[in-house]
């Protein structure tokens, strides 16, 4: 199977569109299979999203998105992305459990799993932010500014249900890089690319803890992530322990891994500073406005356009141990301290009914290495792009040279979203982790329902179920309207917890939605650029209401840019 794998979008389709079609060329493929964005994808449908976006005014750009989202536009490839922190934060939120942005771009929510062919793909959307990471995904329109900048934010509830899982997964997805895989690769070329990063790293603030809980979990074969706008790329051998023979220690404290959850992200991008830097010439600046003084300042690169020829790329991804790398999957006492409850060390009971550690992977998980794959944006002389060809370490039923290639729900991430459908993810509290143990009966019953209502009776193809919610993108309202987005119940999730029987929690009458209007703060609905909110603008559903697409050109390997018959 030929993928491809692209660092941050930002926006910019067509530029990575015409990017992979190039390379395809050169490499003498007719196409790939599946493209892969790391976050920062920005769907922004029309100008009232840019108010729910976290990106200062002068950075406010439409992109190509909304072209997609009309239909003037299809996706010459399958799609798949997850969140980063510069998104339409409204617009993925009606779409928490995963679905189509536009015909051929599918969003995978807040934390998924899912196949495509063989392939089993596990994502985590957001960033870390320890203050935030115990919450509910609270935020409701019109956003204030500190949900703005909170929306985005990685939740333990979501990490909790990735942690459930008992099977391998192929690839691993997150915005933000797993928390110490710095020290994995080749660090000191890395500090000297981004000399900034060294002291965060060597006090175990760089990167995610929660994206780090899932990668040691799941061990997949590849993890891809974006965030930090460098090319970086890793080994994680999961079978070595800190002090073993073949292991070394990192230069950091050996509880560094997990910090504390009242710690910010220390790698959040700041988009105000540095504009016009090289790429070097950023690294070195420190004066820049910081609206946090736990993140980190990194280059929004300017104006400069983006390339439509050939990406900076290599054919396949090859990872070889790096000289400088060292192993961090030591488990101190302390450490083991601050990890989730569903680590927690078992009862005397649960030891009587399973001898396994909780540190230790279920046994279906057999994978020991890792290759760690980060990539930058799309810009001009940036390794933004990742062309491979992969064959599938999880068990399937599919064959790898079976195509087309089906896009499907994974039958135990289904079973999962089930058993953890008690919980309202949108209001507090958030129910205390229960422990593995304790869900592990709840999930395999809910298994049973998976395979006897979805599986048995043919249900578990995604289906293609894209309809338009909000306006398409006038230009004549201008980027910086004073009416702040409406929210809207997506239908793709109405029919997404009907399939499985679940709540759906993302929904709200008109009249609530109007009394949380009328009861906002002065300057609710701001961007980042502090956009008056005065009420939402077009119907429910907006234009294109009811409108669905059949046709994707998904499966095969497509070319060219794919122009809908409109």
């Amino acid at each position: 199977m030929r993928i491809a794998v692209e660092g941050c979008g930002h926006g910019t389709l067509h530029a990575i569109y015409a990017s992979i079609k190039k390379t395809c060329e050169i490499q003498g493929w007719d196409g790939i299979d599946l493209l892969i964005i790391g976050g920062d994808f920005q769907a922004v449908r029309n100008s009232y999203d840019l108010n729910a976006m976290s990106v200062p005014a002068k950075y406010r750009a439409i992109g190509d998105f909304h072209e997609y989202y009309s239909g003037a536009r299809v996706a010459p490839y399958l799609t798949l992305f997850i969140g980063g922190n510069h998104e339409a934060s409204n617009h993925l939120w009606e779409l928490y459990y995963g679905g189509w942005v536009a015909p051929n771009i599918y969003y995978l929510g807040a934390a998924n799993v899912v196949s495509f062919g063989p392939l089993r793909i596990a994502a985590l959307s957001g960033i870390w932010s320890g203050p935030d990471y115990r919450k509910p995904h609270s935020e409701r329109l019109p956003y204030d500014f500190k949900e703005v900048k909170g929306v985005y934010h990685q939740r333990e509830l979501d990490v909790r249900k990735l942690l459930q899982l008992r099977t391998q997964v192929d690839i691993g997805i997150s915005h933000d890089w797993p928390r110490q895989i710095e020290w994995q690769g080749d660090y000191e070329q890395l500090f000297r690319f981004k000399p900034y990063f060294q002291g965060d790293a060597k006090t175990g603030r760089l990167g995610s803890p929660a994206a780090r809980y899932v990668l040691d979990r799941l061990r997949p074969k590849w993890w891809f992530a974006a965030h930090l706008h460098c090319k970086f790329s890793a080994i994680v051998h999961h079978d070595q322990q800190m002090g073993s023979k073949d292991a070394k220690s990192p230069p950091l404290a050996t509880d560094a891994l997990h910090t504390r959850t009242d710690m910010h992200n220390t790698d959040e991008i700041n988009l105000e500073s540095q504009a016009g830097q090289s790429p070097k010439e950023e690294a070195f600046s420190s004066s820049a406005d910081v609206r946090n003084d736990e993140e980190i300042d990194l280059d929004m690169d300017d104006d400069t356009p983006v390339v439509s020829g050939p990406a900076n790329v290599v054919s396949v991804l090859k990872t070889e141990p790096q000289k400088n790398s060292v192993d961090v999957n030591a488990v101190s006492s302390k450490l083991r301290a601050q990890l989730p409850a569903s680590f927690a060390r078992p009862t005397a009971a649960a030891v009587a009914a399973s001898a396994a550690s909780p540190m230790s992977p279920p046994a279906a998980i057999t994978n020991k290495i890792t290759e760690f794959l980060a990539l930058d944006k799309c810009l001009p002389n940036r390794k933004f792009l990742q062309v491979l060809e992969v064959d599938p370490i999880s068990e399937s039923s599919i064959s790898a040279s079976t195509t087309p290639y089906s896009f499907a729900y994974d039958k135990e991430w289904l079973a999962i979203t089930r058993a953890f459908a008690f919980i309202n993810p949108t209001t507090s509290p958030i129910s205390p982790d229960a422990g593995e143990f304790h869900y592990r009966s709840l999930i395999e019953a809910e298994a049973a329902w998976v395979e006897e209502h979805l599986v048995k009776t043919d249900k578990m193809a995604v289906p293609e179920n894209f309809e338009m919610t909000a306006p398409v993108y006038d230009p004549s309202v201008g980027l910086h309207p004073k009416e702040h987005p409406r929210e809207y119940t997506n239908p793709q999730t109405v029919a997404f917890c009907n399939m499985l029987g679940i709540e759906n929690f993302f929904d709200a009458s008109e009249t609530e939605r109007e009394e949380r209007t009328r009861a906002a703060p002065p300057g609710s609905g701001k961007g980042d650029d502090g956009g008056q909110g005065e009420g939402g603008r077009g119907s429910r559903r907006g234009r294109g209401s009811g409108r669905g697409y059949s046709s994707r050109g998904r499966g095969g390997r497509g070319q060219g840019r794919g122009r809908s018959s409109r």
